[in-house]
């Protein structure tokens, strides 16, 4: 197949995107159309074998939140359509309500089908999410309860198409390296520092578990950790709770070492508001390390409550200390859940599975 993928390739959804696009690229030829969003690269570029990045020269050379790109849109169907025109794609899967008003201009006339991800309902333009999703030839969802919320969105039932965010199996396995560590039982954080994303629910859990350490990976850059507001938020919760000497924040580490912080931990703790991808939970599994898991959004799916992990509800820390003191003194159950969860990992969330998946789905477009 011709695949033409239409999405921002900078911010967090980049290594996925390029992941699952090599993955698919094995067999298919796939082109990632992207606007230029900085002065450097070439214009065309070959990124693995079977999958080419074009960045189209249309707007500022420089990322823009997807308000600012509205007014090139018109610019980016046009040249969506003159290249499209030449080498015409089987399938079209755009990412964001962007890239799929692109997509449905630059498809225009050419009567090739398009698949739609949304990644999260965007409350502010769900009357064109509604109207892409019911154009569009399958909506494609990462989640049992993303299809729940397209689905109160007006997108019908039949033409969503639930395809997992993956992990890379690869990078992310039971053997390998581990950080260092002291004698201490280990919690893992890894992530953003803001409350929504649970690291304060973390702290304050950790003031009901005794002789435990917490460590948190993530928001600036280790430098700049003095200097912004969430670390100060999170080291002076710490300090009020008498744990600071417990809680080691790490800063923003490189996607290399967090395999490796992984293995280190006794078990890894994911409690944000919203899990969209449940992307850190995933990573945990696929590391067979036991993970505690919001009992929201993608970890409905892939974290299955007592057998690949546990579930709490967000914002409980009171629970949440609860079941990591079951956890980390009991290493037949941390011993289960980690070869569960790895097992779960390869089986379901594999780029070589969600990438047959999305095939299936395009295929179904196609036909």
């Amino acid at each position: 197949m011709n695949i033409a993928i239409v999405a921002s390739a900078g911010g967090n959804q980049r290594h996925r995107l390029l992941a699952v696009a090599r993955e698919l690229g094995r067999e298919h030829h796939v082109t990632i159309y992207s606007r230029r969003d900085n002065a450097e690269g070439k214009p065309k570029t070959r990124v693995a074998p079977g999958v080419t990045l074009e960045q189209l020269e249309v707007g500022p050379p420089k990322d823009l939140p997807a308000d600012d790109v509205l007014p090139y849109l018109n610019d980016l169907g046009d040249s969506l359509m003159r290249r499209w025109s030449q080498d015409r794609p089987d399938v079209i899967h755009a990412h964001t309500w962007t890239w799929g008003l692109a997509a449905v201009a630059g498809v225009k006339g050419l009567s090739v089908p398009v698949t739609q991800t949304f990644h999260t309902v965007d409350e502010l333009h769900k009357d064109v999410e509604r109207a892409l999703g019911r154009r569009a030839n399958a909506v494609i969802a990462g989640s049992g309860d993303e299809e729940s919320a397209l689905i109160r969105l007006g997108v019908p039932r039949g033409n969503i198409a639930i395809v997992p965010y993956g992990v890379d199996t690869e990078r992310f396995q039971r053997r390998g390296p581990m950080a260092t560590r002291g004698s201490r039982k280990r919690l893992l954080h890894v992530g953003p520092l803001t409350p929504e994303r649970g690291a304060p629910t973390i702290i304050r859990a950790l003031q009901g578990l005794s002789d435990v350490e917490l460590v948190i990976a993530g928001g600036p850059e280790p430098e700049d950790l003095d200097d912004d507001r969430d670390v100060r938020r999170l080291r002076s919760l710490a300090e009020q709770l008498g744990v600071d000497d417990r809680v080691t924040l790490l800063g923003q580490v490189k996607r290399a070492m967090v395999p490796k912080l992984m293995r280190s931990a006794d078990a890894v703790v994911s409690v944000p508001r919203e899990a969209v991808t449940g992307i850190v939970a995933l990573e945990a599994m696929a590391c067979g390390v036991p993970v505690i898991a919001s009992a929201v959004g993608a970890h409905l799916d892939s974290v299955i409550d007592g057998v690949t992990g546990l579930l709490v509800p967000p914002d409980r820390p009171a629970r949440t200390a609860r079941l990591a003191r079951e956890l980390l003194w009991d290493p037949t159950l941390r011993t289960a859940l980690g070869y569960a969860g790895a097992d779960r990992a390869r089986s379901r969330y594999s780029w070589e599975r969600v990438s047959q998946e999305l095939v299936r789905v395009y295929e179904q477009a196609c036909a």
